[in-house]
């Protein structure tokens, strides 16, 4: 377990908003580097046909002003007008449920069909491509998070969806990642998973990916630091803090998360606060700092430049 962490690795979470390295205030400052996303759809505009040039361009830039890159693959959106893998592959609706009622369903993003072998064995030609180019250069890349919602009863499955090929495809992309990218730091953002609600129901899903992680080498890690909150306490937050493999976790800070209430507090949670229980609680040794004002000028630089 990582109860001390001689150092902790700080990047900024710009996101698609990949301009934004260019900003002073950043390269000024203590942070170690960016972590920016790119999509599946535009890593990959035809079958079989990369285009890295937005990462080649970044990198470049991040590389000659001391800067490093993490990279987040996008293959899932949380918005009902982005679907962020290419045309040629299909991608599912995932849903919001009204008073979490399957009848009262919305369309809230779109996802790859990761339970699907034909897609992954197409996101797996992009990570090997990926890997054979950007290995041991980029600081890392990880994958986006496992929390995934198409209901309970079976009448929001897409074709072929059950809960354990989706874990099976969750176990399987990890897997090749960690191929693709023995160098450079493999993550999985691994929050909830679907079909199962821990602790009343605990059908092993996100521990088996928590346990896989661990004997392939792979960072695990949550998007959403919200100290304290019950359902992230009793899923992600507790394997966190249990984590005992030889690679350390990490941990984003994302849009909303600086408003969050401190239940111990009641009161807003502060950038020192999240630091702590980021590094005491979870033991994380890498954090993304999402750039959000007016939090990220005010407080977060000033924080990690300290």
């Amino acid at each position: 377990m990582f109860s001390i962490l001689l150092f902790v690795h700080h990047f900024i979470f710009f996101g698609l908003d990949r301009a934004r390295i260019h900003e002073d205030s950043f390269l000024q400052s203590k942070a170690e580097g960016a972590q920016l996303k790119y999509t599946w759809r535009e890593l990959e505009p035809e079958k079989g046909r990369y285009d890295f040039s937005a990462i080649r361009k970044d990198l470049a830039f991040l590389e000659a002003n001391q800067k490093k890159l993490f990279v987040q693959l996008q293959d899932v959106s949380f918005d009902a007008w982005i679907v962020n893998v290419p045309e040629y592959l299909k991608a599912d609706p995932q849903y919001e449920y009204g008073e979490g009622q399957e009848d009262k369903a919305r369309v809230a993003g779109w996802v790859a069909r990761r339970w699907d072998p034909a897609t992954r064995e197409q996101f797996h030609l992009l990570l090997d491509a990926l890997g054979k180019e950007f290995d041991g250069r980029i600081a890392g890349i990880n994958l986006p998070e496992t929390a995934v919602e198409f209901g309970e009863s079976g009448k929001h499955f897409p074709s072929g969806f059950t809960f354990e090929n989706y874990r099976d495809g969750i176990l399987d992309n990890m897997a090749a990642l960690k191929r693709a990218f023995p160098k450079s730091v493999a993550m999985q953002y691994a929050n909830f998973m679907p079909g199962e609600w821990l602790p009343s129901m605990n059908n092993h899903y996100l521990e088996s990916v928590y346990d896989s992680a661990q004997k392939l080498g792979v960072s695990p890690a949550g998007p959403d630091l919200f100290p304290w909150k019950k359902g992230q306490m009793n899923h992600s937050y507790k394997l966190l803090h249990d984590w005992t493999g030889n690679v350390p976790p990490g941990i984003a800070v994302q849009e909303g998360n600086y408003a969050y209430v401190n239940p111990k507090t009641g009161k807003r949670i502060t950038t020192k606060e999240l630091l702590s229980f980021a590094t005491d609680y979870l033991h994380a040794g890498y954090i993304f700092w999402f750039a959000e004002a007016p939090y990220y000028q005010r407080d977060v630089l000033p924080l990690v430049n300290r």
